[in-house]
C-alpha cells in the first residue's frame, strides 16, 4: 500500500503514512489522499480486504469486484462514492494479433482517490512521478487526479492502435505476394480479428464508461473538471471509431485472401487443362493406331522396355518438381510465413515498470 497526501496550502505531496494513521487523514476533509493498493500476494490482498471493508467502510459487492479481475469495465453510484473499473493496456504482451489487457479498479470520493489492481501499471507509476515532482494534479481535487490517471491509461492505447494500422497493410501486402494457400497468413488474419474484436469490446464499455463520469453524473466530479475528462472521452472516442474500421479492413483481409486463391486456383486449373488438351490427341492417336510399326527405335531391345519405365519415371519426378515450384501440390507455409508466425508465437517480455 502507498499513501499519498496533499494538505490544502501544502508546497508538495506527502506519502509513507501508515495503515493507522489512514482513518485520521481521512477525517480532515483539508486533506487530498491517493491509497494505492496492490493485491500481488495472498497478504496484500488480505490488507487490500481491511483498508476497502474496515477504514474506506466500501459496499462489500464492490470489494468482492474489486478482488476479483476478471470484471468488464463498469462504473457505479453510491452515496458518498462512485466505484469504478477501468482496462489498461498490458505493456510487453500486448500487439496487433494479441491484444490483452489488464484490470484497474478504483474509488473516487470527495477528497480521495482508491486505486486496487494485482498487476503493475505504467500509468499510475506515471500520475505518481508527477505529483511528487509537482503537486499541481493533487492541489485541484481528487477529480483531478483520477482524470490523471485515466487520461494516462487511455494514452496508451494509442501506440497499439497505430500498430494495427501496420500489421493489417502489411499483412495485405503479403495475401496479394503469396504463392502459396498455405494457413499462416490465414490463422494470421484470425488473430488479428480476435485481436481487433477484443479492442472495440472494451473500448466500447469503457467509452460508455468515461460518457457517464464527463456527462456531471456524478456529484463527486466538479462541472470545472468535467471538460478534462471529456477530453479523455474524446480520445477514447477515437480509438473506438479505429477500431471499428479496423474490422472492416480485417473483414476485407479475409475476401482478398479467398479472392487470390481462388485466382491461383483457377490459373492452374487453366494451365492442367491446357496441357491436357495438348496430350488428349496425341494419346488418342496413339491408342487408335497402336503404334505398331514394324521399324521403330529400341522395338526389339532388351532393355526397351525398362528403359521406357525409367523415362515416365523421370517425366513423372520433373512434372512434380515443376508444380511443387509453381506451388501447386505438396503445398508448405513458405519460410517468410513460418518465421513470421513463430515471432508472433513466441512469448514476449512482460512489463517491468
Amino acid at each position: 500500500m502507498e499513501t499519498f497526501v496533499y494538505r490544502t496550502g501544502a508546497q508538495k505531496v506527502e506519502e509513507g503514512f501508515t495503515l493507522n494513521e489512514l482513518p485520521d487523514l481521512l477525517n480532515d476533509k483539508s486533506n487530498l489522499v491517493w491509497v494505492d493498493l496492490r493485491g500481488e500476494t495472498p497478504e496484500e490482498i488480505e490488507q487490500a480486504k481491511h483498508v476497502l471493508l474496515d477504514i474506506f467502510n466500501f459496499h462489500p459487492l464492490t470489494v468482492e469486484d474489486c478482488i476479483e479481475t476478471r470484471n468488464q469495465p463498469k462504473v457505479e453510484a453510491f452515496p458518498s462514492y462512485i466505484y469504478f473499473i477501468i482496462h489498461a493496456i498490458k505493456q510487453g504482451e500486448t500487439g496487433p494479433t494479441n491484444f490483452v489487457t489488464k484490470e484497474l479498479d478504483g474509488y473516487l470520493g470527495d477528497n480521495y482517490v482508491v486505486t486496487y489492481h494485482t498487476q503493475r501499471f505504467r500509468s499510475v507509476k506515471a500520475v505518481k512521478t508527477q505529483i511528487r515532482a509537482s503537486h499541481f494534479s493533487c492541489s485541484r481535487g481528487s477529480a483531478y487526479l483520477l482524470h490523471q490517471i485515466l487520461d494516462q491509461i487511455v494514452d496508451q492505447y494509442m501506440p497499439i492502435v497505430d500498430d494495427f494500422d501496420d500489421a493489417i497493410n502489411a499483412l495485405e501486402d503479403r495475401v496479394f505476394d503469396m504463392r502459396n494457400s498455405g494457413t499462416a497468413i490465414l490463422e494470421e488474419v484470425m488473430d488479428l480479428r480476435r485481436s481487433v474484436a477484443r479492442l472495440r469490446r472494451i473500448s466500447a464499455r469503457q467509452l460508455e464508461v468515461l460518457y457517464r463520469i464527463s456527462h456531471g453524473e456524478f456529484p463527486q466530479i466538479p462541472n470545472h473538471i468535467l471538460p478534462f475528462f471529456r477530453d479523455v472521452h474524446d480520445h477514447l472516442q477515437r480509438i473506438s471509431d479505429l477500431g471499428e474500421g479496423y474490422r472492416d479492413l480485417v473483414s476485407g483481409l479475409f475476401e482478398i485472401h479467398f479472392a487470390v486463391v481462388s485466382n491461383r486456383t483457377n490459373d492452374v486449373m487453366k494451365t492442367l487443362a491446357v496441357l491436357s488438351a495438348i496430350m488428349l490427341p496425341l494419346s488418342l492417336i496413339a491408342g487408335i493406331y497402336g503404334m505398331n510399326f514394324e521399324y521403330m527405335p529400341e522395338l526389339k531391345s532388351a532393355y526397351g522396355y525398362f528403359s521406357t519405365l525409367a523415362f515416365m519415371a523421370v517425366v513423372a519426378v520433373l512434372l512434380l518438381i515443376y508444380f511443387w515450384r509453381r506451388g501447386w501440390v505438396f503445398q508448405r507455409d513458405s519460410l517468410e510465413e513460418l518465421n513470421a508466425k513463430t515471432a508472433r508465437d513466441a512469448p514476449e517480455e512482460h512489463e517491468i515498470s
